[in-house]
């Protein structure tokens, strides 16, 4: 087990910026979600394995747009150019909040090209018209 990190691309505009996941999967008999039958395409723009620095940077994003589930595990989140621009300016100060659980594993404490690489291709996109988004387990 540990801290598995994503970034996708989709063509759905979710209807909050946070806890959307129904819209993205539909929901077996049973009426529990079905993450193996996603209802839209989704695209991986990145994959991160045990960086739970950027992980805390993410939810506290996620607690400030409203996100209300007391484990940020498995949660969306709508990525926008601002957020971007934010999260750029704290990678490059190396201003990610030091962050830690059990699973986590330790962030590398240099600037990360592949973070940058990150956002430079979710504002790409974003301009393509595409809702960014991040998700995470444990």
């Amino acid at each position: 087990m540990g801290l598995d990190m994503y970034a996708q691309r989709t063509k759905l505009k979710p209807t909050k910026e946070v806890d959307f996941i129904e819209e993205l999967y539909g929901k077996d008999v049973n009426g529990v979600i079905d993450y193996e039958n996603p209802t839209v395409e989704v695209k991986e723009i990145a994959y991160w394995r045990k960086h739970p620095d950027l992980h805390g940077w993410m939810e506290g994003l996620y607690r400030e747009k409203g996100g209300e589930e007391e484990s940020f595990n498995g949660s969306v989140l709508v990525l926008t150019l601002e957020d971007l621009d934010r999260l750029e300016e704290d990678i490059l100060r190396k201003n990610l909040p030091k962050t830690s659980g059990f699973f986590f594993g330790q962030s590398d404490d240099e600037i990360s090209l592949y973070d940058l690489e990150f956002v430079l291709n979710a504002r790409e996109a974003i301009r393509e018209g595409d809702t960014v988004y991040y998700d995470s387990s444990w």
